[in-house]
């Protein structure tokens, strides 16, 4: 919604109008503003729009999560570097339907920029091994499988990951 620099102005001038509630003796306006100025902070790490095209796709509303990350217009300058990974992560999601040369792209530009779960950069790395295996690159394949079962410490792609190794073994 608005520009991650006018986001921590906010932050800022909500913190200062509380501390000068302080000063003038209304501990409750001080508190209450300080507690305000959190919603700012949070928003210039995680984006609103992210958030919600997450929602959206938690609920597989794939279009639904498109609109909500094409509004995002310039994501080099409104994003910070996680964000645009995950902005490219999402999109590589929501694109490996349909085009795999793009998706590829997407998930690679994720991986590049960083996701901060490593569940995440594990699915990604999934699903790139799944593009590579789809172009016979059986090595590269292998090996994106390799990093996608270290990162995936709680077992949940243990079956995928398996699964694609059955796979890799056919071809």
């Amino acid at each position: 919604m608005f520009h991650r620099n006018i986001k921590l102005v906010i932050a800022a001038l909500l913190i200062i109008t509380g501390i000068w509630q302080f000063t003038e003796s209304n501990i409750g306006n001080g508190i209450f503003l300080i507690l305000l100025a959190i919603i700012p902070i949070f928003l210039y790490f995680k984006n609103e729009y992210i958030l919600l095209a997450f929602l959206k796709l938690r609920s597989q509303d794939f279009p639904g999560a498109k609109k909500w990350l094409d509004k995002i217009a310039n994501p080099e300058t409104a994003l910070v570097q996680k964000q645009q990974g995950y902005y490219n992560y999402l999109n590589g999601l929501m694109v490996s339907q349909t085009n795999l040369n793009q998706a590829e792209k997407f998930f690679k530009k994720a991986i590049s920029l960083g996701l901060s779960m490593d569940q995440d950069l594990a699915l990604a790395k999934l699903n790139l091994a799944g593009i590579a295996m789809s172009r016979r690159r059986k090595i590269e394949a292998t090996n994106l499988l390799n990093e996608a079962k270290k990162l995936d410490k709680h077992n949940m792609l243990k079956e995928q990951i398996t699964m694609m190794k059955d796979q890799l073994k056919k071809i």
